[in-house]
């Protein structure tokens, strides 16, 4: 299982391009105008199987959140290196580190420090307002990580969970927010780079002008350990989730009926996708767990005082400890866990292709 997990981004990339051409696939790259932490260039890569005119589209997508493409990744070359016969009419279209520098880095943003799942808004209207981080936003992520700053920090943080709920608690934290670029879960203030080169995809690929696409966006970090969820942020009762119900089962959540280990959110790539393809789309995301909420947060906030220091020292000791810690919090990298990634995104992807063929029929 392990053969299809990349040890880090360039690895990832070259394993990637590899099973891309060995499928046939057509491949497309889209440069980024900066390089990783040893000086490696990074792209996001798109290859394409099956017929251009399909009335039909698989997208496979990942590294939303860099450092989640060691998930992504390994399905996607999972994918390539046994792909199937595909139904007539069915083309699928493998987008490759949509934030490469976030997967470069070891960094859930990207290099604008932008959750580019909270990205997806209009910047031309009032940008939302989220109070509760507005409470909490110094103790999110402090000024030092010293002992006792850390143990106040998190006493208020307690505080703030005790009083309010863990629901308002988690909205707070990762809902979004536009006020603190160095902060946790940022949506930034204009369009990211990865933003933009899905909207080129979109348009590259004609997707909006295609009968049915179906997107399958791969992510880690919440949930059950290696349990792979399926999230339909599309409107409830709409028809995104009526199929998506359809093709993927009751396992389904919808965050909008609470229903879902993920709360609602502002900015998601969901609602971005939704607005440039339009009804044709059935998005979920895929969300493997890993370990407890609680370790997500301390991670995150090392990594986020970490680069609001400045230039980040790659090969120091304390960048690599931190850099170890978010790396295996959103890439667990044991044999099970792997494996079970695995198992549940070919078990999607199929139910995806089987879905797109009866939508095609």
């Amino acid at each position: 299982m392990s053969v299809c997990f990349p040890a880090d981004y360039k690895r990832a990339r070259e394993a990637f391009v590899a099973a891309a051409r060995a499928a046939g696939a057509t491949l497309n790259s889209y440069r980024h105008p900066l390089q990783g932490p040893n000086g490696e260039a990074l792209a996001t890569d798109v290859a394409w199987l099956g017929p251009e005119d399909a009335e039909a589209v698989l997208v496979l997508l990942s590294a939303t959140h860099g450092v989640e493409g060691f998930c992504g990744s390994a399905a996607q070359v999972d994918f390539l290196s046994r792909v199937p016969e595909l139904p007539d009419g069915v083309a699928i279209l493998v987008v490759h580190a949509v934030n490469p520098h976030g997967f470069a880095w070891l960094r859930r943003v990207t290099e604008e420090g932008v959750d580019l799942n909270r990205n997806y808004i209009d910047f031309s209207h009032l940008l939302p307002i989220n109070e509760g981080y507005d409470e909490l936003a110094d103790a999110v992520v402090p000024a030092t990580l010293d002992a006792e700053t850390l143990q106040l920090c998190d006493a208020r943080l307690a505080g703030y969970l005790s009083s309010h709920g863990s629901e308002s608690y988690e909205r707070a934290l990762t809902g979004g927010q536009y006020d603190y670029p160095h902060g946790l879960f940022y949506g930034g203030l204009e369009p990211t780079w990865s933003r933009k080169t899905c909207e080129n995809i979109i348009a590259a690929y004609a997707l909006s002008g295609r009968k049915r696409v179906a997107l399958i966006d791969f992510h880690t970090g919440i949930g059950p350990f290696g349990y792979g969820e399926p999230i339909c942020d599309h409107p409830p009762g709409s028809t995104g989730v009526r199929l998506a119900r359809q093709w993927y089962g009751d396992s389904v959540t919808e965050p909008a009926l609470g229903t879902s280990v993920s709360v609602a959110k502002h900015g998601l790539s969901d609602y971005g996708w939704m607005h440039l393809v339009g009804r044709p789309l059935v998005f979920i995301a895929l969300e493997f767990g890993t370990y407890p909420f609680d370790n997500m947060m301390q991670v995150l906030r090392a990594d986020h005082w970490l680069h609001a220091q400045g230039n980040v020292e790659w090969h120091a000791e304390q960048t690599q400890r931190i850099k170890s810690a978010i790396r295996n919090h959103f890439y667990p990298a044991t044999p099970g866990w792997q494996e079970m990634v695995l198992k549940r995104s070919r078990q999607c992807i199929r139910q995806a292709i089987e879905g797109l063929s009866n939508t095609h029929g």
